[in-house]
């Protein structure tokens, strides 16, 4: 098996492990699977560590008023009546407005913030420096987990527009958003400033030893090739500065004992 080491520009995102007789046009869609798989489990992490907090997502024509505008326009937020936590809740408001404020009880907060602290374990991108690599199906179960765990807290469900529902059941709104510029619609894969292109092999492009480790990078399509990897890594970088101080420092001292060695008296 060859192992490529995902990254996006400089950054570190997960390993992955193929074969050099791999079709590039099975292997970028594949890299790509996962590669947004994880963003959604991130995604949803985050709106679940809102919900732990602050309970489900206030209907759009109520988000961002105050209560004051919420009773003058007499609005009901009619699925946060209906969608209520396992064991009750008590109130914490959402400075942000966003949420009702309905934050469950801590048992089943608990349940969601432990499942959400193994999802994103299960898909760190530290994996990468233990050697560990990723497959699509680990990314699946975490959302299967975080899925149940939501099912678990929230028996009613989640209103449909609550961003994790929305999540879960493919209708996310990212348009306009921070998240919506990891996304790749399309994308390109990239081997040493060379394009990985389809209709190919992958031994085209990295060799023929299936038994090797290679960084490849992802873009998107457009965007040209990424940097270079550096010659060093950033520990190698920082070894080498420190021996060059090391040896910087034993200079003086051999300097400073000649000096005293054959000063004159």
């Amino acid at each position: 098996m060859v192992r490529l080491h995902v990254k996006c520009g400089d950054e570190s995102h997960f390993l992955f492990d193929t074969t050099v007789t791999t079709p590039t046009d099975v292997l970028i869609p594949q890299i790509l699977e996962i590669y947004h798989a994880r963003l959604k489990v991130f995604r949803i992490c985050s709106a679940i560590e809102e919900l732990a907090a602050h309970g489900t997502a206030l209907p759009p024509n109520i988000v961002g008023l105050t209560d004051e505008q919420v009773e003058e326009l007499k609005l009901v937020d009619e699925w946060g009546e209906i969608c209520l936590p396992s064991g009750g809740f008590t109130l914490e408001k959402d400075p942000i407005g966003r949420r009702n404020g309905k934050k469950p009880n801590p048992n089943m907060v608990k349940v969601l913030l432990k499942t959400v602290s193994e999802a994103k374990d299960a898909i760190s991108k530290n994996l990468a420096q233990s050697g560990t690599p990723l497959t699509f199906s680990v990314v699946k179960e975490q959302l299967s987990l975080l899925s149940g765990a939501v099912t678990i807290v929230y028996p009613m469900s989640l209103p449909p527009h609550d961003p994790i529902r929305m999540e879960f059941e493919g209708r996310e709104e990212l348009e306009g958003t921070h998240d919506s510029l990891a996304v790749m619609s399309e994308a390109q894969l990239w081997f040493c400033g060379k394009e990985i292109t389809p209709q190919k092999l992958l031994s085209d492009f990295t060799g023929k030893n299936d038994k090797t480790k290679v960084v490849v990078k992802l873009s998107k399509k457009g965007n040209g090739p990424p940097g270079r990897e550096p010659v060093l890594s950033e520990d190698d970088r920082k070894e080498l500065m420190l021996h060059a101080y090391r040896k910087q420092q034993e200079a003086k001292v051999s300097t400073k004992t000649l000096y005293l060695t054959y000063a004159p008296s």
